[in-house]
């Protein structure tokens, strides 16, 4: 699939933009993978594209773009191809792009709507976007608990929607009472009520449940999907594989990019401007960080001006304390991510930590003493590196635990921050130790 987005992206680039090369070239990829490759297009490409694609492909297309993406695009456009973009958006869809939409558009949206698809929306709206509430799938089959098998099968009859293995039974509120597996209904006689069949180990997902948490439920349930319910435990619809998927691969994807400062959202050709700003946040927070650590090597300055050796080295210091720290801080915010760090174990995990980095920083201390010694001919540098290795590892290791274990308690995404603050106290803890225990040793 990947050569075949490659190709869209150079049919797009290269070719004359007439609408049959155009929609010839989206014919076979999904409204996704053209997404991708419109967004892999600078910006005025991608606009005379987009006006060569046919009408009835446009609003799938821009639902699976980025949200930065999706409002370079909608920028240019008018009332009129705007109202015919959202002629036929459903509640699901609106949910999806309504945080990238001013409300202006969001209002032409819904008049779009028909009264059940608003209502949808409606419901899903109160719900934040990061639970499962806001992103609840309505196609599924439900039936009253005082039918009978040979009524649910009729039921069957009709079209079943994607990732589903059994019936959703409600009572006459429509309050959820149970679900009844696909396997057990064909086995069944048509006289017997389908009550009798329900499953008592099929469990459910309250709306206010966060997404990462619902996809953990239903991954252990061995299930396709799973009903969600409110307050009041009325059926409000489910949650199936393909939205967990979905919540995962956001999930990795807004890690990766929290860790350079960036946002998922971010267009590839987003306005330079835009662009520098976003980029230059960061840049800013990273330059105070670096300022502080240069601080504390200007305390020591008579020291590097007499051992001119400890200057040479300081990179060294540096960057195995920074490498061990991230990978603790990688270990642990995995772990929070999947919820298996808790106060109990908090205490046996950081231990085994600080002995993980004992270990390494006896051993590369060894190492990186024995270089030195050979390349500076000085057995006490030798010492003075070695020492300020192992202790440098092990602040990377304690700090590699308990800086995302208190940005989680202060709910700051470690993910975000945490590299950045780990770097800073590592090459701090690295250059004092290091510039020290040479200014005790050495001079």
């Amino acid at each position: 699939m990947h050569s075949q987005v490659a190709d869209l992206i150079e049919t797009l680039i290269h070719d004359e933009h007439s609408p049959e090369s155009v929609n010839k070239a989206i014919s076979e990829l999904t409204p996704d993978d053209v997404a991708l490759a419109l967004e892999s297009i600078p910006l005025a490409q991608r606009k005379q594209a987009w006006a060569n694609i046919k009408q009835a492909n446009r609003l799938d297309i821009l639902v699976e773009m980025r949200g930065e993406s999706r409002q370079l695009l909608l920028k240019g456009l008018d009332d009129a191809e705007i109202e015919a973009l959202f002629t036929d958006v459903d509640a699901e869809d609106l949910l999806e792009i309504t945080d990238s939409l001013p409300d202006r558009l969001v209002d032409i949206a819904l008049k779009q709507m028909d009264n059940k698809q608003r209502e949808y929306y409606q419901q899903g709206i109160v719900y934040d976007d990061d639970v499962v509430g806001r992103w609840i799938d309505h196609e599924l089959l439900i039936a009253s608990q005082s039918i009978r098998v040979s009524e649910a099968l009729r039921l069957l009859k009709k079209s079943t929607p994607s990732y589903t293995d059994m019936v959703y039974l409600v009572n006459r509120t429509g309050r959820w009472v149970g679900c009844v597996k696909f396997d057990l209904l064909f086995k069944a006689q048509g006289h017997e009520p389908i009550s009798s069949l329900i499953d008592e180990e099929c469990s459910f997902i309250h709306a206010n449940t966060e997404l990462t948490k619902a996809a953990e439920q239903l991954e252990r349930s061995n299930l396709s999907a799973l009903p969600i319910v409110d307050d009041n435990h009325i059926l409000l619809g489910r949650f199936h594989a393909g939205l967990a998927m979905e919540t995962w691969r956001l999930e990795h994807e807004a890690q990766q990019m929290a860790t350079a400062g960036l946002n998922e959202e971010s267009d590839l050709f987003a306005p330079v401007k835009r662009s520098a700003a976003t980029r230059g946040i960061w840049l800013g927070i990273n330059l105070l960080t670096a300022f502080l650590a240069s601080a504390f090597i200007g305390l020591f300055e008579a020291t590097l001006q007499q051992v001119v050796a400890l200057a040479v080295l300081m990179p060294v210091v540096a960057s195995m304390g920074g490498i061990a720290g991230s990978q603790t801080l990688t270990l642990i915010v995995r772990g929070l991510a999947l919820g298996q760090i808790t106060r109990s174990n908090l205490k046996s995990l950081l231990s085994k930590e600080l002995k993980v980095g004992g270990l390494n920083g006896i051993l590369w201390s060894i190492v990186i003493g024995v270089v030195t010694l050979w390349w500076f001919e000085s057995p006490m540098l030798g010492l003075v590196i070695g020492l300020a290795i192992i202790v440098n590892i092990v602040m990377a290791a304690l700090s590699g635990v308990l800086i995302p274990v208190l940005l989680d308690k202060l709910r700051i995404d470690p993910a975000l921050s945490g590299s950045v603050i780990l770097t800073t106290v590592t090459d701090i803890a690295g250059f004092v130790a290091f510039l020290g225990l040479g200014t005790l040793l050495l001079i």
